[in-house]
């Protein structure tokens, strides 16, 4: 089959960050493109993730700023109300408005919109499955994202993920949030923050498994302060509605607990089932996952996958990049490759955290742990000195001794997010920790313990 006689350059399916930043891309370069999508356009963190979650961390939050106003002088007349549907009502405006935009920029790249499920046929067909017709490609890029993974245990048809959590018709009473991960962890924030007698269940003995030690510690000490139940160690074994619509949970131990909701954030799977990979040849690794090179190229030359789909880094940031590089490499003639080191991220829990680098455990792992400082403050940001909130900030610098090599950064407090984006910088530049001394610091900030940390930490003798 020639060039001539396909319907396009590119076939994208799955229409989120990653799909359609490559979608728009390679259009710019000239390439007649086509993206299905067969929910809404935008993707998990446009219609149910980051976006979505942001906006309910920010309505959580109002509980917690109303009591420390008190102490600068404020006055609340009233008992403060919270209506859930009011929220969810406005955040699905928000969302309505940010998938319009989408579409409208799909659609000024010249990129065709498809609203239908798309399956792999062959090497360059694609079968559209509600429309029943096949289109042809001459590339093809499978964006297609993760979805919730939930257990296979009796009852779990009563529980929920974030999918579901976003639109629920009342805010429950009583949820236990099941996870140790940044989605279980901020949904378990947001729900103690409005009100909700909250438990966040995690099997293991410290939440947050692969970020730094000391902001794992210090992040649960002040959740627990904040009034949430942490059971750690626990996993649930079955789940039982009741009569009076409650859920009995039985945990593996042989406990039940009764809640009103039970929320699963017990990671998430490529979406990768039924797309009919089995019949182009490409193997999925044991999670769904689809295995790429440095380029996104799958085992079959003209298909491509970029974003959770991999399994890579799964950030939306991440998937743009990816679907950038991507059109640059098939379109652009220039080759690129996204270097997945050094990321800053943020947790949006309650306090906050932003990280890059290495933790203090992978920095003594790669380059020894004699040959690694660490630069630690923990202390009371000037905001909760009069409002008399507990909650405590933690900064964390690890450094490389024998080159002064800023390693990462690990920051446990308000905005940490935004502190990231900016110290990232600095992290993937290759600063010096004689460099962050060397900055004058903005003062009164929390921030500008990043650049007077001048002792190292030294650990007590135990």
């Amino acid at each position: 089959m020639s060039q001539s006689t396909y319907d396009y350059d590119l076939f994208v399916i799955g229409a989120g960050s990653g799909g359609v930043r490559a979608a728009r891309m390679s259009a710019s370069h000239g390439a007649k493109v086509a993206v299905a999508e067969e929910h809404r356009v935008g993707g998990t963190c446009v219609i149910r993730g980051c976006v979505p979650k942001k906006l309910f961390v920010y309505a959580s939050q109002f509980s917690e700023h109303f009591e420390d106003s008190v102490g600068f002088g404020w006055t609340v007349p009233q008992e403060p109300v919270f209506d859930w549907k009011t929220l969810i009502a406005n955040k699905d405006k928000e969302i309505d408005r940010l998938n319009g935009i989408y579409i409208r920029n799909l659609n000024n790249s010249g990129v065709e919109i498809i609203d239908d499920r798309a399956v792999l046929k062959d090497q360059h067909t694609v079968h559209l499955v509600n429309e029943n017709r096949d289109v042809t490609a001459k590339n093809i890029l499978i964006a297609v994202g993760a979805w919730p993974n939930l257990p296979s245990i009796p009852g779990i048809e009563h529980a929920i993920s974030s999918n579901e959590a976003f639109d629920l018709e009342e805010l429950p009473k009583r949820v236990v949030v099941v996870g140790g991960g940044y989605i279980a962890v901020e949904f378990a924030g947001i729900f103690n923050g409005l009100g909700v007698e909250t438990t966040l269940m995690y099997r293991g003995p410290l939440i947050l498994r692969g970020f730094d030690q000391d902001l794992r510690r210090n992040l649960q000490e002040e959740i627990v302060k904040k009034g949430m139940n942490l059971r750690l160690e626990s996993d649930i074994a079955a789940i039982e509605k009741q009569a009076d619509g409650t859920l009995l949970l039985t945990l593996k131990g042989g406990e039940t607990v009764t809640t009103d909701a039970v929320m699963y954030a017990t990671g998430r799977l490529p979406n990768t089932a039924s797309l009919g990979l089995e019949t182009v040849g490409i193997e999925t690794k044991a999670n769904g996952a689809i295995p790429v090179d440095v380029y996104s190229k799958t085992s079959v030359d003209n298909i491509y996958a970029v974003g959770d789909v991999t399994d890579r880094a799964n950030l939306t940031p991440i998937a743009i990049r990816e679907g950038a590089a991507f059109a640059e490499t098939v379109f652009n003639n220039t080759p690129m490759a996204v270097d997945h080191s050094n990321i800053p991220t943020a947790v949006f829990s309650q306090p906050e955290i932003g990280t890059v680098g290495l933790t203090e455990e992978q920095a003594c792992e790669q380059v020894g742990a004699n040959d690694v400082a660490i630069y630690k403050s923990t202390f009371r940001p000037m905001m909760n000195t009069l409002s008399g909130n507990e909650e405590r900030t933690t900064m964390k610098i690890v450094v490389h001794e024998s080159t002064d090599k800023v390693l990462g950064v690990h920051i446990l407090g308000p905005h940490s997010g935004e502190l990231i984006q900016a110290v990232g910088i600095a992290v993937t530049m290759g600063a010096t920790k004689a460099q962050f001394d060397a900055t004058v610091a903005v003062h009164p900030t929390a921030a500008e313990e990043l650049v007077t940390m001048k002792e190292k930490y030294i650990p007590p003798a135990e």
